[in-house]
């Protein structure tokens, strides 16, 4: 039996939905579980104080050390952090980082295999580096580096008299040049960001959207899709994140409303896909394991597969049970392959 420990930021279990759902997966597995944060680990005696689910409510014990660690959050302090790293030297994290946006962008391109899948990105500095994307590409996306839920990204058309349509969320304006220049301008004091051609993906209504592929290690350590479904804007918004109005679809409805007789070919593509970029990914990061990834793609009018980013801790709130009943084996294999 599996001793697993679930390690996360916050002291309490109580209102983190994740650890309940693991807690359910482990019993089911046959496997301990128990929850911890960054506070109560004696590192001399090998012990922690944790909590476990027991006759419906959630009771702190004092457990010895785990054999393998689900950290599904990272640490929010330098404290946290030395512990963190204190731990990953004893025991094995299912969790790694993948990087920055940019990041997995180069290396991907660098690995060659799906670079034809990757939106051209480009390091914003100035904003003679939008004048000059915008000659090649008058539709373009301005996104953070390190982003998440759809924050702070821009769209950009260009107009023929030098303007641009700039739209952020459901504001859209008309901006001639000195007042987009100052827009970039005051953006880049505070982050880093990239440039991106705009990719058409929208419904036959007029809706953007995209997929979320959500792939994870099963207990055999190989990759399988977890998870596949369609995030639809519902408004005139151009991103599709749930948490800015969006909403999730299932996938083969829609699928069948939006490709007819072709719904089924473009399923097995996204399959397809999820499981082998994943499988070439993880390539790209030598010595390093993941144990899931959320992959952001759209399909453009052609059919095409365009790669928007990478995620390494995917969402996956309201189907906590669907990703835990699969990580926890996926926990077991790696507690087994730390001892082998």
């Amino acid at each position: 039996m599996t001793r697993i420990g679930m390690l996360h930021y916050r002291q309490k279990p109580h209102h983190v939905t994740k650890a309940f759902a693991y807690a359910a997966a482990a019993k089911m597995h046959g496997s301990d579980f128990f929850y911890f944060s960054y506070s109560g680990i004696d590192f001399d005696h090998r012990r922690i104080k944790g909590w476990i689910y027991q006759e419906g409510s959630w009771h702190e014990k004092d457990l010895p050390f785990p054999e393998v660690i689900i950290n599904i959050s990272a640490p929010r302090s330098s404290k946290q952090k030395a512990v963190s790293r204190a731990l990953r030297r004893q025991i094995p994290f299912i969790s790694r980082s993948i990087g920055s946006k940019l990041t997995v962008y180069n290396k991907i391109k660098r690995g060659k295999t799906f670079a034809g899948h990757l939106i051209p990105s480009h390091p914003l500095q100035s904003t003679a580096d939008v004048q000059l994307f915008l000659q090649d590409h008058p539709e373009a996306v301005i996104k953070p580096h390190s982003g998440r839920k759809g924050e702070s990204i821009h769209f950009i058309t260009k107009l023929e008299d030098g303007s641009v349509t700039w739209q952020t969320g459901l504001e859209k304006q008309t901006c001639p040049r000195e007042v987009w220049e100052k827009k970039v301008t005051d953006l880049l004091q505070n982050k880093k960001y990239l440039i991106q051609p705009y990719i058409d993906s929208r419904t036959n209504a007029g809706f953007s959207y995209d997929f979320r592929l959500h792939v994870h290690k099963n207990e055999e350590g190989r990759w399988q899709t977890a998870l596949i479904y369609p995030r639809i804007s519902g408004t005139k918004r151009l991103t599709s994140n749930v948490s800015r109005g969006g909403y999730r679809g299932e996938l083969v409805p829609f699928l069948k409303e939006e490709f007819g007789r072709e719904y089924y070919n473009i399923k097995q593509l996204l399959e397809y896909f999820a499981v082998q970029f994943a499988t070439h990914f993880e390539t790209l990061y030598p010595g390093r394991s993941f144990d899931e990834i959320g992959i952001d793609a759209a399909v453009d009018r052609h059919q095409k597969l365009w790669i928007y980013e990478v995620n390494w801790r995917p969402g996956s709130r309201h189907r906590e049970f669907s990703i835990a009943r699969h990580m926890i084996p996926y926990a077991c294999y790696m507690a087994q392959q730390y001892k082998s």
